[in-house]
């Protein structure tokens, strides 16, 4: 046999941005050795006539970090097509980490990327197969993976690792800017995919403080940056906050001559003057300074209850909600009240116009066990049927259900109209799926069947070559993962076989399938034909096809080799 594996009679669209072409598109030892043309015969030939032949998916803002330990397939990427992750997003990974903080990172997982603490404990324990980030990415080798991963270190991490509890309270020595800066060095040099950090007002971690990074200065964080300057290779992602935006980004950039990327979502600011930025930004990129956006394609919705309230958690008078580690502590807060009334004056304040968290129209009562009859209806109605106010009705709810009561809220990139013209910047990439966080509030880890689905089919907003490109070779070249995103000959065969008339992202439903049996939601897909990784299929049908007992075909994506 020439090949292994044929696809035949496909239209193949290689992330380039072209329009399709119908051809083969050949494999043999996991790489593809022939695209378009493929004289010769296959141990398998799958026929792809009315399917698209597309690179697998990249998906660059995941965290993944540590359900990669427990589920090799890092569900649900894969089922919408998505073959490499880069995880480490925001500062958060789980190494380097000392014995002795293990809690306190799992702690800082639960708070500021919603996972739950139960899943953490029963899925990584207290007994880790590493601690540094060198034996962090071994320890992923070893397991073996699904798909592809990269990983960038992350600053919460190693400010943790190096100043201990100090890393919540103050600014860092220079003594520690070097231990820190040597860290990052380690990570690089063993093939880290670059560098994260956070000063996001929203990243409030345990005990209701703000996590390490947001103590950090300027100058540390371009003496950290600078090392991947040194390197010559990859990317500074980085959440948003006072004191690092657009002047900052520029500055870090010029200094190291890496890309920056950065989640911006339509809602953020006032429009004018986001259409400013990214005016700014095509200037900088002009001048050989990479400011890279990442855009998301749906809209920023969550589920929450009170006992996690993460869309409120960055208000002052909550603090005393994120210190209250216990249920019956954090009730107590809400039946207080003094913490009732300071509450009720945000409600009925002029910033409930602007924080869409605090405008009772805008709430959903998405479960509610208690009284299951008042569910899908707005709390703004609810209170007003009942005469009451809307916080004493969320409150004496989430009370009653011992804050298992769940609310939903779309916090912004609602206006498609917006959202389109985003996704339709020249370069545009797609990111900020939050695939593996926020699991029991969110699920975006289908947008690229969204993408398909929504944007290009139904909406008419894009071209399906710009789709492909945005969410396979785009992301892929800015992260610096050689190879990947592409179809072409010599490359990885990670391919993604779909029917564009019919995929798309499913709703969204409630699991019970995390370690512990703690719940997440999921989406489903339609139209996802075939998954391959490394010319090997993952997926088909819908279904799994690898034994999760046996070697995996994903690889550690070290140096983004």
């Amino acid at each position: 046999m020439d090949y292994d594996v044929k696809i035949d009679g496909g239209l193949i669209l290689d992330g380039s941005g072209r329009a399709a072409v119908r051809g083969a598109v050949a494999i043999k030892n996991g790489r593809m050795v022939a695209v378009g043309g493929a004289p010769g015969t296959a141990r398998r030939t799958i026929d792809a006539a009315g399917l698209i032949v597309a690179p697998g998916f990249v998906d660059i803002h995941t965290h993944y970090d540590a359900q990669v330990m427990w589920d090799r397939m890092l569900t649900v990427s894969p089922w919408h097509g998505v073959t490499t992750v880069v995880m480490g997003n925001c500062g958060f990974g789980v190494a380097p980490t000392r014995p002795e903080h293990r809690g306190q990172i799992m702690r800082t997982l639960e708070k500021v990327e919603g996972m739950s603490l139960a899943a953490l404990e029963a899925g990584l324990g207290y007994e880790w197969p590493f601690q540094t980030f060198p034996q962090y990415l071994d320890a992923i080798e070893r397991r073996g993976v699904g798909i592809n991963v990269a990983a960038l270190i992350g600053h919460t991490a190693i400010r943790m690792y190096v100043m201990g509890e100090d890393a919540y309270e103050r600014a860092a020595t220079e003594d520690e800017i070097r231990s820190m800066q040597a860290l990052v060095r380690e990570a690089m040099a063993v093939g880290a995919a670059g560098f994260a950090t956070s000063k996001g007002f929203a990243h409030i971690g345990y005990m209701g403080r703000p996590v390490p990074s947001r103590l950090a200065t300027i100058e540390e964080i371009t003496a950290l940056t600078s090392v991947l300057g040194e390197s010559g290779r990859g990317t500074v992602e980085v959440a948003t906050g006072q004191g690092l935006s657009y002047d900052e980004y520029e500055q870090i950039a010029r200094g190291n001559g890496r890309p920056i990327s950065f989640s911006f979502l339509a809602g953020r600011e006032e429009w004018t003057r986001m259409l400013g930025h990214l005016e700014r930004m095509r200037k900088l990129d002009g001048e050989g300074v990479s400011l890279v956006p990442q855009f998301s394609a749906r809209p920023l919705a969550m589920e929450f209850n009170f006992r996690e309230p993460f869309p409120l958690e960055n208000i002052r008078i909550f603090k005393p909600v994120s210190e209250a580690l216990e249920v019956e502590g954090k009730m107590r807060v809400y039946a207080d009240p003094q913490f009732r009334r300071a509450y009720k004056e945000l409600v009925d304040g002029p910033k409930a116009a602007i924080n869409r968290a605090l405008d009772p129209d805008r709430i959903w009562i998405s479960s509610c066990p208690t009284e299951p009859q008042i569910e899908q209806r707005t709390v703004a109605e609810v209170s007003r049927e009942r005469r009451m106010h809307p916080v004493d009705l969320m409150l004496d709810l989430s009370i009653a259900s011992r804050l298992t009561a769940l609310f939903s809220i779309t916090i912004m990139n609602d206006d498609e109209d917006k959202v389109a013209q985003l996704l339709n910047q020249p370069d545009a990439m797609l990111g900020l799926t939050d695939a593996g966080a926020h699991a029991s509030q969110l699920c975006d880890a289908c947008a690229y069947t969204y993408v398909l689905g929504h944007w290009v089919r139904e909406k008419g907003a894009l071209t399906l070559p710009q789709a492909v490109r945005m969410m396979s070779a785009r992301p892929a070249e800015v992260y610096g993962l050689r190879d990947r995103g592409r179809i072409a000959v010599g490359a990885p065969a990670d391919l993604v076989l779909f029917d564009p008339q019919t995929v798309g992202a499913g709703p969204l439903r409630r699991v019970n399938d995390l370690p512990g049996g703690a719940d997440r939601l999921i989406s489903e897909p339609s139209g996802i034909e075939m998954v391959m990784v490394g010319g090997v299929v993952i997926r088909e049908q819908r279904r799994d096809t690898i034994d999760p007992e046996r070697p995996m075909p994903g690889r550690v994506l070290r140096g983004g080799a």
